[in-house]
């Protein structure tokens, strides 16, 4: 890694700034980087589009969101008088609770006062001359700020599909990230969802026992696996909440941030009885220990995966009573946790219903919506409701919907053309004074849990220049060239990184996004602390401060 560059002289005179730091979503992330910057004594401003606070779990409303981390090791953990004061009610919460956790930190931490609602970001644009940030505002409204922190999230930007007719259906259609906010009544309506992805999951299952009918329209199957919730009573909370510092604890110390990390065995180290009983209690246990508390060596060896994915398919043709049908839901061409695992409950017994039938679209191809439905190669369907479940423009996204220019108007969106290009997953050569929270390349898995250190980090870069007198502080081109070279190495070998999916950047109903890229982090989370860490205790050696 390279040292310091020079930089600039910093301007004679100071800006008049109305704020010394903006932040860019008033989600978990930007929720909790406002209240640590304001720890800073700092004149900080939130701008959120939604009327608001929650960020993921404002918009994604659709029926059956929730959570697939545990709930006890998903809330932030900053505040011990907070962690007493909150009981959740089910191991793994549902949107509505959650959402209502996050007004309550709003509420508690007065968080409000300083996040200015209905305010969606255009555009952003350093200004040299005063080392600061100019941030408008889509009613033009502008602002400057001297540090810009985006808390936008990697999975923000909804995507509908490419198809021809889609604004020309004529009953109720909803994109499951933009769910409206007052109830949909599905009792006895024809209703069809697009996408078998997690949000696709969560909603099949929910509504499948009051609609009077419904098509699923599948495209690529994904493997699932039980969440197994359940009801938290008294006892259990007693010993979630005497048990938080070691929980805690062991959520910093896993790969990924979870209550769960990899058996240290490979599957091919025990032997077949051996092997088939423990992913029987893996499939039997709440949330991911089938995915991240499995054999070492399933997401790296083709045939150490090849018996997890049999396992599953096998519990699959045991679930589903027609036999056609079990085959269409078993993955082709991704082995079981290559790609996101999405989390289920009686989803693959929805099937067993009489109202729901499973439409392959690789098989007869959408063509078009229609005033009153879907069209493909072979039918036609009429529908009152049409859900799309079509996923996000994940992890650069949400950056391309905002117009980021740094040093002499460089685009952002220009920069990453060819895939992202970050120092630390958190800044970016030529955009001085701008961070990002839980940007590309940055470790993700349980996302609070590395929201907090990312937060922290920041305000620890942000609280050392507001001290050492800095006005301009960024990452170097050899900073980010070896990051992200690094991030590269990380995935090589990974059978992940061989997947079409939103964490190799493919997406197909985005232009543009149809070449894999290395999108993510894949080290793990300990690794990628160390790291940070060493690069604040070197006084931030690395960056060009000045």
């Amino acid at each position: 890694m390279a040292g310091p560059r020079e930089t600039q002289a910093p301007p004679d005179a100071a800006p008049v700034l109305d704020y010394e730091a903006i932040v860019i979503g008033a989600g978990m992330s930007g929720m909790y980087q406002l209240h640590r910057l304001r720890e800073l004594g700092m004149r900080v401003r939130v701008f959120e589009a939604g009327t608001g606070v929650g960020g993921t779990w404002y918009w994604n409303r659709y029926p059956g969101a929730r959570f697939d981390s545990e709930s006890y090791s998903y809330g932030y953990s900053f505040s011990k008088e907070l962690l007493e004061e909150w009981n959740w009610s089910e191991h793994f919460a549902g949107q509505p609770e959650t959402l209502r956790y996050l007004n309550h930190v709003a509420d508690k931490f007065d968080l409000r006062r300083d996040i200015q609602f209905r305010s969606r970001v255009a555009a952003a644009t350093y200004q040299e001359d005063t080392r600061s940030w100019t941030v408008t505002l889509q009613d033009d409204s502008r602002f400057r700020a001297r540090f810009l922190i985006t808390a936008i999230g990697p999975l923000s930007a909804p995507t509908l599909p490419r198809i021809e007719g889609v604004d020309t259906f004529q009953g109720q259609s909803f994109h499951t990230a933009r769910w409206p906010h007052e109830p949909v009544d599905f009792t006895g309506k024809r209703v069809a969802v697009i996408g078998t992805g997690a949000t696709g999951v969560q909603t099949i299952q929910t509504i499948a026992k009051s609609v009077g009918r419904l098509s699923v329209f599948q495209r690529t199957p994904n493997w699932c696996a039980p969440l197994h919730n359940g009801k938290i009573d008294a006892e259990t909370q007693k010993k979630i909440k005497s048990g938080y510092p070691e929980m805690f604890r062991r959520c910093q110390e896993t790969f990924a941030c979870f209550l769960h990390t990899p058996d240290p065995r490979g599957a091919f180290e025990v032997s077949d009885e051996e092997r088939e009983a423990f992913y029987e209690k893996l499939y039997a246990e709440r949330g991911f220990g089938i995915w991240q508390g499995n054999f070492r060596d399933i997401l790296i060896d083709r045939k150490a995966n090849a018996t997890i994915s049999d396992f599953v398919a096998r519990k699959i043709r045991q679930r589903v009573k027609d036999p056609e049908i079990a085959e269409k839901l078993i993955p082709r061409n991704h082995g079981f946790g290559t790609r996101r695992l999405p989390l289920e409950t009686f989803y693959y017994e929805a099937y067993n219903q009489d109202n729901v039938e499973l439409v392959d679209i690789t098989e007869t191809p959408i063509q078009r919506i229609t005033p009153k439905g879907i069209k493909t190669s072979t039918a036609e369907y009429e529908f009152d409701i049409i859900i799309y479940a079509t996923g996000f423009d994940a992890i650069t996204g949400s950056f391309n919907k905002i117009d980021f220019r740094g040093v002499d108007g460089v685009k952002l969106k220009e920069k990453w053309k060819h895939g992202p290009q970050t120092y630390l997953g958190v800044m970016v050569d030529g955009f001085p004074n701008m961070m990002m929270l839980m940007g590309p390349h940055t470790a993700l898995g349980n996302i609070p849990r590395s929201i907090e250190y990312n937060v922290d980090w920041v305000t620890g870069l942000i609280g050392y220049a507001r001290e050492s007198s800095l006005t301009r502080v960024e990452a170097t081109a050899m900073g980010v060239t070896a990051w992200t070279d690094h991030v590269k190495a990380l995935g090589v070998g990974l059978l992940s990184n061989e997947v079409d999916s939103w964490m190799t950047g493919i997406n197909s109903n985005v232009e543009g996004k149809q070449t894999r890229i290395v999108a993510r982090y894949s080290g793990s989370a300990p690794a990628y602390r160390a790291k940070c860490d060493e690069v604040a205790a070197n006084r931030y050696r690395e960056l060009a401060l000045g």
